[in-house]
């Protein structure tokens, strides 16, 4: 496959949890650590909006506006444009640790994993919002060191799942609304750290997942059965998420960061990226409340 494309210039320090919505105008993704959500105009601009301390994850609603995960609390606008969000109460206390990704289930609500600021092993949990008033949340698993890339499979039946230092993608079936038999999907274990380590993904249409190396320098595409299809090279090594969008969905774009990198060796580090790949995404599941 070919190296994928510069899309912009390195726009984040550390680009995370791109999702691609029509009503808001194309696609989002977030500058984590500087607390902003991103946006990419038809023409290539990209302009920004500051939510918090941390901009961890979003997805829109169905009645307009955008769910997001901040530093330790969930925030929810009605506007598309952010500017009335509101800040939930914090879910826990501890300042050491933060959100880090999420994303929404077939049933509309928002599931958003946490990490130690010190990565920290087992410090994460995953977490659950309620997609009604009064928005409780649940601690749904602990045990997490990097919460990242959940996503479902077409039918809505399958999940798949990082925790970024465990070198593997988990798979779980979706049943009576909750995440159930985790088991391994792919591996990494084997393979020399240059490999790098999982981080965000997406589903295909045909159930096809795609999946961000963070110091691999690439994103991998494994076929519903595990098979390793084919390799999208990037000319920077933290590749971080990654998501269809543009007309049909046939669009992969791929935040990159450039937290921990000499720009001077990676000048790119930061940037957006987007490829072709000849199969169409699925699109992204909002937020039901």
């Amino acid at each position: 496959m070919p190296a994928a494309e510069q899309r912009t210039d390195p726009v984040a320090h550390h680009g995370e949890g791109p999702v691609w919505w029509e009503p808001w105008g194309g696609l989002r993704f977030v500058d984590m650590l500087a607390g902003d959500v991103l946006h990419l105009a038809a023409d290539g601009a990209v302009t920004r909006t500051h939510v918090g301390s941390v901009a961890a994850a979003l997805r829109p609603r169905t009645r307009g506006g955008a769910v997001v995960a901040t530093e330790r609390a969930f925030a929810l606008a009605a506007k598309d444009d952010l500017s009335d969000l509101r800040v939930l109460p914090d879910v826990w206390d501890d300042p050491g640790v933060r959100f880090n990704e999420g994303g929404c289930d077939p049933d509309g609500r928002f599931w958003c994993g946490t990490m130690a600021y010190g990565e920290s092993p087992g410090a994460g949990s995953m977490y659950r919002l309620a997609a009604a008033d009064p928005y409780a949340v649940e601690r749904v698993w602990g045990d997490v060191t990097i919460s990242n890339g959940l996503g479902f499979s077409p039918d809505g039946t399958l999940a798949y799942y990082n925790d970024t230092p465990t070198r593997t993608v988990s798979l779980f079936d979706y049943q009576d609304g909750e995440l159930r038999n985790r088991r391994e999907f792919v591996s990494l274990r084997d393979e020399d750290e240059s490999a790098g380590h999982p981080d965000g993904l997406c589903v295909d249409a045909e159930g096809g997942v795609w999946v961000a190396l963070f110091g691999g320098s690439a994103v991998r595409h494994y076929t519903a059965d595990g098979h390793l299809a084919e390799v999208v090279d990037l000319p920077t090594s933290h590749v971080t998420a990654c998501t269809f969008g543009g007309p049909g969905l046939r669009e992969l774009f791929i935040t990159t960061s450039a937290e921990g990198i000499d720009r001077r060796a990676e000048p790119l580090a930061g940037a957006l990226f987007a490829i072709t790949p000849g199969v169409a995404g699925l699109p992204a599941l909002p937020f039901a409340g």
